[in-house]
């Protein structure tokens, strides 16, 4: 299915829309930090490793195949800085399966950010896109992913353990998930 999106989608205090080429700085401000990485399995982005994301960012992706996936810069309403972004990746076209992940600027941690942003996609994931499910993989240790997805009203599916290596320390893994017939509005 491809998609045409109404963008930017807006929230009292935030605004979410497409990528562009201007938001490099933003983007490797936060893709750059150890603290922005710590919990993604992977070391921070060089700059060039942002550069070739933001491209992509950019690009977007056709919403049609498995893989496929939608990014959404965040910014606080009024403002083009970019403090973080939400990523819609359609796991299984076949199956309406979605995944939802974000990643914030940690110095815009604790704003409440990331859930308003989270809900504001998941909303859309199941109105627009035809979500049957959606889910969030995250590393057990990430407390404040957890509490987003906690206040989003998805439940825990699993718990694995040490599935992934992360440097040297062995991770361990939460799934989340809702299915859209949970799937309960802000009012």
């Amino acid at each position: 299915m491809t998609i045409a999106l109404s963008l930017p989608l807006g929230t009292e205090r935030l605004q979410l829309r497409r990528f562009t080429p201007d938001d490099f700085d933003d983007l490797y401000a936060y893709q750059s930090l150890p603290d922005g990485a710590r919990f993604l399995y992977r070391p921070p982005l060089t700059p060039e490793q942002c550069v070739s994301g933001l491209a992509r960012r950019v690009a977007g992706s056709a919403w049609t195949e498995d893989g496929d996936d939608l990014v959404f810069a965040v910014c606080p309403s009024g403002g083009t800085k970019v403090v973080g972004e939400i990523v819609l990746k359609l796991a299984s076209a076949r199956s309406r399966q979605v995944e939802i992940g974000w990643m914030m600027h940690p110095e815009y941690g604790g704003r409440g950010y990331a859930t308003e942003a989270a809900r504001t996609v998941a909303g859309l994931a199941f109105a627009e896109l035809g979500a049957h499910r959606l889910f969030a993989r995250l590393d057990a240790l990430n407390t404040a992913s957890v509490r987003v997805c906690e206040r989003l009203g998805m439940r825990r599916e699993a718990h694995l353990v040490e599935n992934d290596l992360d440097g040297e320390r062995w991770g361990s893994e939460y799934v989340y998930a809702m299915l859209a017939r949970e799937w309960k509005p802000q009012a």
